[in-house]
């Protein structure tokens, strides 16, 4: 069969053979002047991009979102307009704190990304499998990831580590008891649903605004392993869950999540009882029930892992009109720190990477230069604003509301109050089964009881505060004193550190 490509350097020069290097004779060294093998070496050191810090491992899929309920009175964004609409995504599921080849079953959170082409920019949902976080302020971030990677001394994971800073941070008991039941193995990507978590506000024509959470609900239904069997499974298969998505989609078994919202006007967040937009919290159903909004399938998978998953680079703040932050401190952050990364990660051009750039519209803006710039440049036209030689100009017709802002400029620090255990409490007590909440203790107290009993009595505590049962039932797998908990939890917070230091 006649071949029509040929075989050429990267600058299009064709190679006359890939398998013997240019040497000084039969035995002699290696020529300097083989440019074929020089750039072919010097492309492999390069082959591998920085890891992602967090989110490394992960799978995606190509698909789209389709409007099957009005919410056009709540939002002016294009692509909410009418229903029937569709626009193409890119949705990328990851472990969190796992390296690059971690298995796929490890208990962790799972991200839930998704890229939404709309005809005015590109929106991305950055959210996670749970609809909260461990913590509240990003203050805390980068110290709460170096405990779930590797001790600085031993370069292994430490259960010390992990629960000490935990048990120093009560904010995270609603995240960590979700984590440890079995939600937090779910039985691949495409049972599992996704949240944004963070509040967005969402506003009109009009500049009316509310504040909107967003839910997606797997159409396969929520399946999760134990942790016995996510551990089996990950000496059986790591890849589990990377397989399952791209083996599913290739059989024409489409995945696909029903996409929800909650609503709260700002009247009602300005009087309610705890911060509205506090990551560690949910919006309980009962009072903002949740709203049909669309439909999200995936039906392609990606032809090349690395182009379209592994340089897929995604932003909180990537938000159309129609669309913007809360007052979130987590949100606040991430704007900046996720394109931080990727400027980092993929280069100050990351967004001219096929899988990145937007489909609906041109890009046009007086960015020039950097490294890899592969799209003309902005050609001749001018790299300042404002300018008189026709170049584009900011719209602002639809831009954000304004919202005023108060305030002394401080670290204000977010006190802990009770209600920061309530939901952590309602969730083991009213959402959980005999059997998921038997599952969840035993996972805590597998893990927990690899650490200091020093920090097994200050988590313990926590637990406790949540709901009693679930303390007691954690400190007897310990083998701890139960009224030694009791009384620890019974204290302030800096009481309990104080009780249980390392003295």
């Amino acid at each position: 069969m006649k071949k029509d490509k040929k075989f050429t350097t990267s600058s299009g020069i064709p190679v006359e053979n890939d398998l013997s290097s240019i040497t000084a004779g039969n035995k002699g060294p290696v020529l300097l002047q083989d440019v074929h093998l020089l750039e072919k070496l010097a492309h492999f050191t390069r082959e591998r991009i920085p890891e992602r810090v967090v989110h490394a491992k992960g799978a995606g899929a190509f698909g789209y979102f389709e409007v099957t309920d009005d919410l056009s009175r709540y939002t002016c964004a294009s692509f909410l307009s009418e229903v029937g609409k569709r626009t193409e995504v890119f949705a990328r599921f990851s472990t969190v704190g796992g390296e690059k080849g971690s298995a796929d079953t490890e208990r962790d959170p799972r991200g839930f990304a998704v890229k939404f082409y709309t005809e005015e920019g590109n929106f991305d949902m950055v959210g996670n499998n749970t609809p909260v976080f461990f913590i509240r302020d990003a203050m805390k971030f980068p110290d709460f990831i170096h405990t779930q990677k590797r001790d600085p001394e031993t370069n292994l994971k430490d259960p010390d580590m992990f629960w000490d800073f935990l048990s120093l941070t009560p904010e995270s008991i609603h995240q960590v008891t979700i984590l440890f039941s079995d939600r937090g193995t779910p039985k691949g990507h495409r049972h599992m649903n996704g949240y944004g978590g963070h509040a967005y506000m969402w506003y009109n024509e009009k500049g009316d605004y509310n504040w909107v959470k967003l839910h997606f609900k797997t159409e396969q239904g929520i399946v999760n392993f134990t942790g016995e069997d996510a551990g089996m499974m990950r000496g059986i298969d790591p890849d589990f869950s990377t397989r399952d998505l791209f083996e599913s989609i290739a059989g024409g078994n489409f995945p696909s999540w029903s996409v929800e919202v909650q609503i709260m006007t700002p009247k009602q967040a300005e009087g309610f009882r705890f911060d509205p937009f506090d990551v560690t919290k949910v919006w309980p159903h009962g009072e903002y029930p949740m709203i049909k909004l669309g439909r999200m399938v995936l039906d392609r998978n990606p032809e090349n892992y690395f182009a379209d998953v592994e340089q897929a680079a995604f932003s909180p703040g990537n938000l159309v009109p129609g669309m913007g932050p809360s007052f979130d401190r987590m949100f606040q952050a991430r704007i900046f720190a996720y394109p931080d990364t990727h400027r980092h990660r993929l280069g100050a051009n990351y967004h001219l990477i096929p899988v990145n750039q937007p489909r609906g519209l041109k890009v046009s803006n007086y960015q020039r230069d950097g490294s890899m710039r592969v799209d003309g440049n902005g050609g001749p036209g001018p790299n300042y604003w404002p300018n008189s030689f026709g170049g584009v100009d900011p719209d602002g017709s639809r831009a954000v509301p304004p919202l005023d802002v108060t305030g002394t400029a401080w670290r204000h620090e977010v006190k802990l109050s009770d209600e920061d255990f309530v939901q952590a409490g309602d969730l083991y007590r009213k959402v959980m089964d005999d059997s998921a909440r038997e599952n969840l203790v035993r996972n805590i107290v597998g893990h927990l009881g690899n650490a200091q009993k020093r920090i097994q009595l200050r988590q313990t505590a926590l637990f406790w505060k949540a709901d009693e049962e679930y303390g007691r039932r954690v400190a007897d797998g310990l083998g701890l004193d139960v009224r030694r908990i009791g009384e620890l939890a019974s204290m302030s917070q800096e009481e309990r550190v104080r009780a249980t230091s390392d003295r």
